[in-house]
C-alpha cells in the first residue's frame, strides 16, 4: 500500500509544474524546481493500485524508508549550503555609533 494517497502525488507534481511556485524556487534556488520525482511517484502509486507491480514500488530512500518523500527544496540532492556571511564571535569595536548616512560602505 502507498504510503500516501495517489492524489497527493498528482496535486504535488501540479502545484510543483505551476508559474508561481517555478518562480519563487527560481528566486530562491537560482534553478527550476526539479517536478519529475512526484510524476514518477504518482505513476508508481498508479501502478501499485492497479496491478500490484512490485516494479511499483518506491525505490530506496523514498518516502515509507525514513527519509522523506519527493520534496522539493534545498535539501534535496544538493545537501545543505553554508551561511551566506561568517559568523562573528563578537560585535564590531564600534557597534554603539550610529550610522553615517550616504555612505556606501
Amino acid at each position: 500500500q502507498p504510503p500516501r494517497p495517489c492524489e497527493d502525488y498528482w496535486w504535488e507534481w501540479k502545484h510543483c509544474r505551476g508559474l508561481r511556485h517555478a518562480f519563487h524556487h527560481y528566486y530562491a534556488h537560482g534553478e527550476l524546481p526539479a517536478c519529475g520525482r512526484w510524476r514518477d511517484d504518482y505513476t508508481a502509486c498508479r501502478a501499485w493500485e492497479r496491478e500490484r507491480a512490485a516494479a511499483a514500488r518506491v525505490p530506496p530512500g523514498g518516502e515509507g524508508r525514513g527519509g522523506p518523500p519527493a520534496e522539493p527544496g534545498p535539501t534535496r540532492g544538493r545537501g545543505r549550503r553554508g551561511a551566506v556571511w561568517a559568523l562573528r564571535s563578537c560585535p564590531p569595536p564600534e557597534w554603539h555609533r550610529p550610522l553615517e548616512r550616504g555612505t556606501a560602505g
